[in-house]
């Protein structure tokens, strides 16, 4: 009998540090797993996937004023999300080409809303591939207004700007372009 209750005693024993140690293990690790890391899809760095839209835009020393516009309008998160996006993608000699002083006007918080509606006539929700555009086609942008595809030739044109370059990002497609878009 004496047996009995010291094997029993000690299996209880057992069992109660057996269970406060998984306790421990299992909010030690829950604890681990539950924290969330600050920032949207454009603070993920993943070197094996493709860059998207905003991380292309960064890379790119023709594109600073517009990386500089879009981080100051606050739509790096949007253009960072899944899309599909088609962003027509004004290099900064197409910005310099703008009157002296409107960008750095539009860069003012209290400009915010112009510059975002500038952008987002830059901005088509979809993947527009140069090779399927059609002369004539019209297409709604984000923040309202339509550009216009005309074709000469091979070239592609939105709105009288030539499309020189179209990158494939994972979330869409840029067309670099001479010339800032303004709505009409």
């Amino acid at each position: 009998m004496k047996n009995s209750i010291t094997t029993l005693l000690l299996a209880s024993l057992l069992i109660t540090f057996g269970c406060k140690q998984g306790e421990e293990t299992a909010s030690e690790s829950t604890s681990e797993t539950t924290e969330v890391p600050s920032g949207g899809q454009e603070n993920v760095v993943d070197a094996t996937s493709n860059p998207n839209i905003v991380q292309t835009a960064v890379g790119s020393k023709d594109h600073t004023t517009l990386v500089t516009a879009v981080k100051a309008a606050g739509l790096v998160t949007s253009l960072s999300n899944a899309g599909p996006f088609t962003v027509f993608a004004p290099t900064n000699a197409a910005f310099d080409k703008l009157p002296a002083g409107t960008v750095e006007g539009l860069l003012k918080p209290e400009k915010k809303g112009d510059l975002e509606n500038i952008l987002g006539y830059h901005t088509y929700v979809g993947s527009l591939k140069a090779e399927y555009m059609q002369d004539g086609q019209e297409f709604d942008m984000v923040f309202g207004g339509k550009v216009k595809i005309t074709k000469q030739g091979e070239k592609t044109f939105v709105n009288g700007s030539e499309i020189v370059a179209s990158i494939e990002t994972s979330n869409g497609i840029i067309h670099v372009i001479g010339d800032v878009l303004l709505p009409k």
